[in-house]
């Protein structure tokens, strides 16, 4: 039996199972099942990869020769099959997100997009980044200024700028807000394909920490997230950008305090010490999003019971194999959303998606992306914001005037 080459076909073997059937019960296994499921599912290529390099070298050494070599082959040929339904999966995510765009937005909605800010036209998938570097998330052209303050809560209220090497004005903003149930994560760690798509594209994104539990509870890291907020339309445009257009976003929890704080928008109770801060947005994008009550509060800590016919825009995208937070909130929130406001929502159901799915470039979170750029240029351009960002104005030595601290004194580029 060739042990090293079985181990291997085993964990992608389950993985691949995790992937396609993931398991939320017992506990333990659920937690092995969401790590393993989720690898394979988002990186089903480098999966693939993997088995063909350990096949291979298996065929190299002499192993398939023995009894139990050919039925380990033959398990990596099955396993290859159900990788291939993962990978297909992923692909047809695309059409998930142009139906929702369309439903969102109109059968029309592409047609009224104004060139210029229209994600550029895509014919087929990026297989290149998604095959070959999948957990490369930063581009040469997009710099990154790290632990700018804009709270007194220590590490917990640093922010990172993502911004265009060329350091363009008046470009619009993006904050996101990580997940980790209020309880752990941090900044820097989840949709960074987004974030520097969009910085590479001209925009201005900020990527913030917060207050955690136990230290703290709701609403202490909704009022972070505010404070993040009143931060960008004092000093966003020491950076480049102009915060009349500024989304807010987030990733499970993240998710569910982005949406708090778009259907908040301007409640002094919500903003202790700055009560007068403008912290309006312009629309709200909730990735894998938790939608229910705060641990052991009522349902005014849900994003539903602050839904009214004023809330801006939304764009939700949400695995319908979420085993962490279940799909069919989002569907609730989704439907109540649409039949209470005004403006536009967007919702994205992810056919095989699990959670944490925009941790890495795969074909289901490159979709998405798409999807958001063209919802924010639908945005700006029905709210008459769109300008494109223009080069120039700032210091000769390139650094931002004000909002400097010894921790932001350096800027981290892509490679």
């Amino acid at each position: 039996m060739p042990v090293g080459y079985s181990v291997t076909v085993a964990f992608v073997v389950l993985g691949t199972l995790f992937a396609l059937a993931p398991v939320r019960r017992p506990r333990p296994l659920a937690d092995v099942s969401y790590h393993l499921g989720l690898v394979v599912n988002e990186l089903p290529f480098t999966a693939f990869l993997w088995l063909l390099i350990w096949t291979s070298v298996a065929f190299a050494q002499s192993d398939i020769a023995a009894p139990g070599g050919w039925a380990t082959l033959g398990l990596a040929v099955v396993t290859a099959s159900g990788l291939a339904v993962v990978a297909w999966r992923g692909l047809r995510d695309r059409a998930s997100v142009e139906r929702a765009m369309a439903e969102g937005l109109g059968a029309g909605w592409r047609t009224a997009i104004d060139a210029d800010l229209a994600a550029r036209p895509r014919r087929r998938a990026p297989l290149a980044r998604v095959v070959l570097w999948p957990f490369v998330r930063r581009r040469r052209d997009v710099e990154r200024v790290p632990n700018v303050r804009y709270g007194d809560a220590g590490r917990r209220n640093l922010l990172d700028v993502y911004r265009h090497r060329s350091r363009p004005t008046g470009a619009p903003v993006l904050i996101h807000m990580h997940g980790g149930g209020y309880s752990r994560g941090r900044k820097n760690s989840q949709s960074l394909p987004l974030l520097y798509r969009l910085a590479s594209h001209g925009w201005v994104c900020v990527s913030a920490n917060y207050r955690l539990r136990p230290d703290v509870q709701h609403p202490e890291h909704l009022i972070d997230l505010k404070k993040v907020i009143a931060w960008v339309r004092e000093h966003a445009h020491e950076y480049g950008a102009d915060p009349a257009t500024l989304f807010v976003a987030g990733s499970s929890a993240g998710g569910h305090m982005a949406a708090l704080a778009a259907l908040t928008q301007g409640d002094p109770g919500l903003q202790p010490g700055f009560e007068d801060a403008d912290t309006s947005v312009t629309a709200a994008i909730c990735l894998n999003t938790y939608y229910g009550a705060y641990y052991g509060q009522g349902p005014e800590s849900s994003p539903l019971s602050h839904i009214a016919a004023d809330a801006p825009p939304f764009f939700l995208a949400h695995g319908d194999k979420d085993t962490l937070t279940p799909v069919s909130a989002a569907r609730q929130f989704a439907d109540r959303l649409r039949l209470a406001s005004a403006d536009p929502v967007g919702y994205a159901e992810l056919r095989g998606g699990h959670h944490a799915f925009d941790l890495f470039h795969s074909l289901r979170f490159e979709a998405v992306i798409d999807g958001i750029e063209d919802f924010a240029a639908w945005v700006r351009l029905q709210r008459g914001t769109t300008a494109r960002p223009q080069k120039g104005s700032h210091r000769a030595d390139g650094e931002p005037r004000a909002a400097r601290t010894p921790e932001a004194g350096r800027t981290e580029s892509g490679s």
